[in-house]
């Protein structure tokens, strides 16, 4: 070729291009390090800042994994093959002297023999045209000598390698529609949408590219890399992925290869896999579509025959726990001359490869496929006749299911096959009934098999059957009796959350759901290492559907964080929405997570009850942002639980604040934050306020001293609505309780409950004993757990009147 000529006349009398001189090609060109992946911002910035030695050791670490020219067309690790090479380099790398130096090594037989012709196109010169053109205008531009042959080079496109040099330096619009691209390589076009169809591979789409850029044009570039049926191969696989049962299947290659040509047919005719392949038995229905042609009125009879007789052989196996068949069972069933099944034997009932006088279904699940399609299907006067026809009794198999596990397969397809579409489809395409029989039956079973409280995850397996019916008036029906579901210390997988989901959304009568320490994962993550975050758009989605879920309890989900937290509170905002307990104790959440449940607050009309406890990167921060929320007129909340969120006196000013503001706030927990003197005496600030409406206040652990006795004396001789207080593990001492014992004599002082700091509470016991004995208020208003000790004083010491019997009699202890 011209090329070839070029260059061999060059590396011939240049001694720049000599072998045999050191200032030959040999000793002139660098060998570069080619890596087989581009390398991400950070691994280069990590190579920029790397400095002397350690920048010598992170090039030879990456050299480690680098190929060489001679590889870049050979497949990869997968067996796969790319047809487009990108060369990406800054300036100065050695792009341009790399391509040039694959045209000379063609040239002199030394790289790339397979290919009968090379075309190095330099982007500057692309440039200056200016002439409409087009493929062959191209090559001949090139090769202008085989003007003969140049339908012979067009008719061997995978003979053909196109070196494009600079692409970063190409003046033209790549941003083409897919109508103006050209396919004919003798069709007259504007350069760049030459380039484009060629760059797009809509011409010349067997030939091989090298191209080469600088990183500046890269997204650019990577934009217009179209590979074949790429988009599709992604959404299928994305689809998969998301899918847990269709993921599983797909390790048995069978069963990839059956999965991904159902998905591939569904995708050319303009279905979307949601709504048509999203379970198990509706791919295998698709598959088996696939390979039964549409009977003729004629011949419907005939197939339906063979068909059922292919199923009964499906449930004789499942019944007899046998996956060969030997001939003689074949002849039985009459499957040895079946012309009208001939796709079907070909491709799913196969001869042994261990013995070629038995068969097995290929794939083994076609065999629990087939079995369930024969439950399914009406009863006729000829299927009663047929004497090797088995019994069709699904409750007798239901029976079975529940002593062994070999027909758990069976049953999870005999609820996908009776979805209503897809019982009509298999009249259509099959010209086989469905029986309306088994529904109810089915619908029973789950009924008797789930009690109306579930307090363990076992539902799932049940869960995974409603799923694959997908009917919402079933799953409705069959869930009806349901009020409480309880799941612990179980690890939800992608496909655990949907079904969860779409059981959940269609359980009209579900009141409390509570999910505690269990972990939710993504399928990209191993649950050991990577604990990854609940999907809580599940969660949403049936908040926003459920009117009758009215508590949602989460609590010790680790890593739910504030992004799920975002999601779920999407759906609590939904007018939808009647959730009246909300627990999302130890779930990791941080100041963000506050942000979003305020904006709960200030909107949800039924939320009554927060529980947030041992969320200890919560802070001030966090309760400063839920505390706006709090104080918003629309907040309805009553109950709030803090203890453990490493709260501080730096928090105080703003549940004051609330105290004084809420009209519906009457309990809070502050059990174990450092709040200390300070935090206190804004609290009872609050609590002093008329419009304060707190019933109930826990202050457990929370590092104040006697110091703050005064202060909470004068709440309580003011609240009017104060009626239970907790003061344990708190450093008061005994020479400081009695200022507290002023306030609980006073006549406001409607206080019913208190827990005293156990480091006072023999002397405070006493205290208030014998003022409520002078001040008549005794046992009536005021309960106080005494300590053993104390009670023991009183037997041995104590007066013997009867209000101090009476009060001992009503200790729990």
């Amino acid at each position: 070729t011209d090329a070839k000529e070029f260059y061999q006349t060059v590396q011939k009398h240049s001694p720049l291009c000599s072998c045999s001189t050191p200032t030959g090609q040999k000793y002139r060109y660098t060998k570069l390090i080619i890596f087989n992946k581009y390398r991400h911002e950070k691994e280069r910035e990590h190579e920029i800042m790397a400095v002397r030695r350690r920048h010598a050791d992170i090039m030879s670490e990456q050299a480690h994994s680098s190929i060489t020219m001679d590889t870049l067309f050979k497949p990869d690790e997968d067996g796969q093959m790319s047809q487009i090479i990108v060369l990406l380099g800054a300036a100065g790398t050695g792009k341009i002297m790399t391509a040039r130096k694959i045209m000379l090594d063609w040239a002199g037989g030394r790289l790339y023999q397979e290919f009968d012709y090379v075309f190095y196109i330099n982007g500057r010169e692309m440039n200056l045209l200016t002439k409409q053109g087009n493929m062959a205008d191209m090559i001949l531009k090139h090769c202008p000598n085989n003007s003969g042959r140049i339908r012979h080079i067009l008719e061997n496109t995978e003979k053909l390698l196109f070196i494009i040099d600079g692409f970063d330096e190409l003046r033209f619009s790549f941003d083409q529609p897919k109508d103006n691209l050209c396919s004919d390589p003798w069709e007259k076009k504007p350069v760049e949408i030459v380039l484009s169809s060629l760059f797009r591979k809509t011409v010349l789409s067997e030939c091989y590219l090298i191209i080469t850029t600088r990183p500046t044009a890269l997204e650019e570039l990577r934009q217009f890399l179209e590979y074949p049926h790429e988009k599709q191969a992604t959404a299928a696989f994305n689809f998969v992925c998301e899918n847990e049962i269709l993921l599983t299947m797909c390790f048995v290659p069978i069963v990839c290869w059956i999965i991904c040509t159902v998905l591939k047919q569904q995708m050319e005719r303009g279905k979307d896999l949601a709504q048509t392949s999203k379970t198990l038995t509706e791919v295998y229905l698709l598959y088996l579509f696939s390979l039964v042609q549409s009977p003729s009125s004629s011949s419907k009879p005939h197939m339906q025959a063979s068909l059922r007789r292919l199923w009964s052989l499906a449930v004789d196996g499942i019944w007899k726990q046998k996956i060969l068949f030997e001939e003689v069972e074949i002849k039985k069933y009459g499957l040895d001359q079946v012309d009208s099944l001939q796709r079907i034997m070909v491709n799913i009932f196969q001869k042994d490869i261990d013995s070629e006088c038995a068969y097995s279904f290929i794939p083994l699940t076609f065999q629990e496929f087939f079995a369930a399609l024969f439950y399914v299907l009406e009863e006729d006067e000829e299927t009663m006749k047929d004497s090797v026809i088995p019994n069709r009794d699904v409750k007798e198999l239901l029976i079975h299911y529940g002593q062994s596990t070999s027909c758990l397969i069976t049953v999870h397809f005999l609820f996908g096959l009776l979805n209503k579409n897809r019982m009509k489809d298999k009249d259509e395409k099959l010209g086989c009934k469905i029986s309306h029989e088994i529904k109810p039956v089915l619908k029973t079973w789950v009924i008797s098999s789930l009690p109306s409280n579930i307090n363990q995850h076992y539902y799932l397996e049940k869960f995974y059957y409603l799923y694959e019916i997908q009917e919402e008036n079933f799953v409705k029906n069959a869930l009806e009796h349901l009020t409480n579901l309880e799941t612990w210390e179980k690890i939800f997988t992608q496909m655990d959350q949907m079904v969860l989901s779409f059981c959940v959304k269609h359980y009209h009568q579900l009141e409390s759901l509570l999910i505690h320490y269990c972990v939710f994962r993504f399928e990209d993550h191993e649950e050991e290492e990577f604990p990854s975050l609940p999907n809580c758009w599940h969660f949403a989605a049936v908040l926003r559907t459920d009117q009758s879920l009215t508590e949602l309890d989460l609590g010790y989900n680790q890593y739910i964080g504030d992004s799920r937290v975002q999601l779920l509170c999407e759906g609590l905002k939904h007018s939808n929405c009647k959730l009246q307990r909300l627990g999302l104790w130890n779930c990791d959440l941080k100041g963000a997570s506050c942000g979003y449940l305020a904006a709960v607050l200030r909107t949800s009309q039924s939320l009554t009850e927060l529980e947030l406890r041992d969320n200890v990167s919560l802070g001030d921060s966090g309760v400063q942002l839920l505390c706006e929320g709090l104080k918003h007129p629309n907040c309805k909340l009553q109950r709030l639980g803090l203890p453990s969120c490493s709260l501080t006196t730096a928090f105080r000013g703003n549940l004051s604040s609330v105290l004084s503001t809420s009209q519906t706030l009457t309990e809070l927990d502050l059990k174990n934050n450092t709040i200390r003197d300070s935090g206190i005496q804004l609290l009872c600030e609050g609590l002093k306020h008329p419009n304060c409406k707190l019933q109930k206040l826990g202050l457990e652990k929370c590092d104040f001293t006697a110091a703050c006795c005064g202060e909470l004396s004068s709440a309580l001789s003011t609240s009017q609505t104060l009626t239970e207080l907790d003061l344990r593990e708190n450093k008061v001492e005994d020479s400081r309780v009695k200022v507290l014992c002023e306030g609980l004599t006073q006549p406001a002082c409607n206080l019913q409950k208190l827990s005293p700091s156990s480091s006072s509470q023999s002397a405070l016991d006493l205290m208030i004993l014998n003022n409520f004995i002078l001040s008549g208020k005794f046992a009536t208003s005021l309960f106080i757990p005494f300590s053993r000790s104390l009670k023991n004083m009183v037997n041995s010491t104590g007066p013997s009147t009867d209000p101090w019997r009476t009060l001992l009699s009503m200790s729990p202890l």
